[in-house]
């Protein structure tokens, strides 16, 4: 049985806050996604919080679930590496299916890629981004320009160039999103680099969820993707 609080949207003073009314009374939950979600999160909008008795957190909410267009959609963005996760353990994945090692958080030069996985005969380097911008029922990543997103996009290209398998993969958090697209309009240097890593042969998976506020879980079904501008 899930454990979150009904709310109202107010607003978002910066990213990493939103004003939100329970009960007639005003409070301040922590946002746990540093996109914009300027489609999602609108005054006015049905939001789940999930409460914490932690006395040393500033805020006692986090805002997890937002009501959009009929649909219940995650916005927490750390959930997306951890669904992937289990569903690879799960065998949910059928494209990361067969390997023996499977870990979070691979350390590669100064930064970390979410999944490592490994067998006897080879490895596969796994970032996941998860998408939460629709239009048109197309997903569309990123809602703002994400110099980091790059950044790991030209990991994954050198860790292909240097014989390992490398995928980036989107996690659509929106259930009416049914293929997806580079922001072309919003960040047309990661849509680039994008581009780049599927010429130099990165793999790009598209899977999205299923959301309930008692449990999210992905679709066993990967989905197109377009990178055309």
């Amino acid at each position: 049985m899930n454990k979150y609080i009904k709310a109202t949207f107010k607003s978002r003073p910066n990213r990493f806050i939103a004003e939100v009314e329970i009960n007639n009374k005003i409070a301040t939950a922590h946002v746990p996604n540093t996109g914009r979600c300027k489609e999602l999160l609108v005054e006015g909008a049905t939001v789940y919080l999930m409460p914490s008795d932690n006395p040393k957190r500033k805020t006692k909410y986090s805002l997890h679930f937002v009501e959009n267009n009929g649909a219940l959609v995650s916005i927490y963005s750390q959930e997306a590496n951890k669904i992937v996760y289990e569903s690879i353990l799960k065998e949910k994945i059928k494209e990361l299916k067969g390997y023996d090692i499977i870990q979070r958080e691979k350390t590669v030069g100064n930064s970390r890629i979410d999944i490592y996985l490994a067998n006897e005969d080879t490895d596969c380097f796994v970032e996941v981004k998860g998408v939460t911008l629709i239009k048109d029922n197309i997903a569309i990543f990123p809602d703002a320009p994400t110099e980091r997103g790059k950044k790991h996009l030209e990991e994954l290209i050198e860790l292909k160039k240097t014989c390992h398998r490398a995928v980036v993969f989107f996690l659509i958090q929106h259930p009416n999103g049914n293929s997806f697209k580079p922001n072309w309009k919003t960040d047309p240097d990661f849509s680039k680099t994008l581009v780049k890593a599927n010429e130099n042969g990165v793999e790009i998976l598209v899977y999205k969820c299923k959301n309930t506020l008692d449990k999210v879980e992905i679709i066993e079904k990967s989905l197109s993707y377009d990178l055309k501008n």
